[in-house]
């Protein structure tokens, strides 16, 4: 992590002002000045501001129930309800990839950055899966095209997994495009009614109530990294 972002991460001040901190020569790690924000730290060497010890901020998971309406950032300048607002926590916590703001359903916040990277980056295909209603029942035609993948303005999609009743789909996919199943449904000539995403890896919604949020385990955290690395396991 920079030592910028560690610094107000740790509420020590905004991101301007301790870069502010930093260049004034305020900032020891291990001892020595850094002068440099940018400058590479790891959560085990020791930084002083003004010669007083700075903590690593704990890392946090929340699972959110995303009602739609809601958008999914960090903070909202058109004044639409953010996803952040949710949660009940002093850490500063971001989104982990998005949903639409009228999609609904499982999306996770964190403070930890290397997290987040794992589980939004297309190399490790960290599986979600969504529950659809279509506008009409799709034909047996459209789901074959859906499974192999459809082309798209930014490329063809990857294979999905999808099993479906009438104007019900539940798909898995390992790829977080923008709208990306809104805009599948529409290559294939339907489109999407109502989408709730239910599962992100090994972690699902459950019966958490729509705008509900609570923190993750330590076992499920370790559970989301474990899901992030199957892919590496299986090369």
């Amino acid at each position: 992590m920079r030592l910028g972002k560690r610094l107000a991460h740790a509420g020590v001040a905004s991101r301007r002002n301790v870069e502010k901190l930093i260049r004034g020569g305020r900032v020891r790690v291990a001892g020595e000045v850094v002068r440099d924000p940018a400058t590479d730290v790891s959560e085990d060497d020791r930084v002083e501001v003004d010669s007083e010890s700075i903590a690593t901020e704990p890392r946090e998971v929340w699972l959110v129930n995303k009602p739609e309406g809601v958008v999914s950032t960090a903070r909202e300048p058109g004044g639409r309800p953010a996803v952040t607002e949710l949660v009940d926590s002093e850490r500063r916590l971001y989104p982990i990839g998005r949903l639409d703001v009228d999609s609904t359903g499982l999306i996770l916040l964190s403070n930890d950055g290397e997290l987040a990277n794992r589980l939004t980056h297309p190399r490790y295909q960290v599986p979600k899966t969504y529950r659809l209603r279509l506008a009409r029942p799709p034909s047996e035609q459209q789901l074959e095209r859906l499974r192999r993948g459809v082309d798209l303005d930014d490329g063809r999609t990857a294979p999905a997994r999808i099993e479906h009743r009438e104007r019900e789909l539940e798909v898995t996919i390992r790829e977080g495009r923008k709208r990306q199943l809104r805009r599948m449904a529409e290559a294939v000539g339907n489109s999407v009614e109502s989408l709730r995403r239910i599962r992100f890896g090994s972690l699902e919604l459950g019966g958490l109530e729509p705008g509900a949020a609570r923190r993750l385990s330590a076992d499920e955290v370790e559970a989301l990294w474990k899901d992030a690395r199957a892919v590496e396991d299986e090369r």
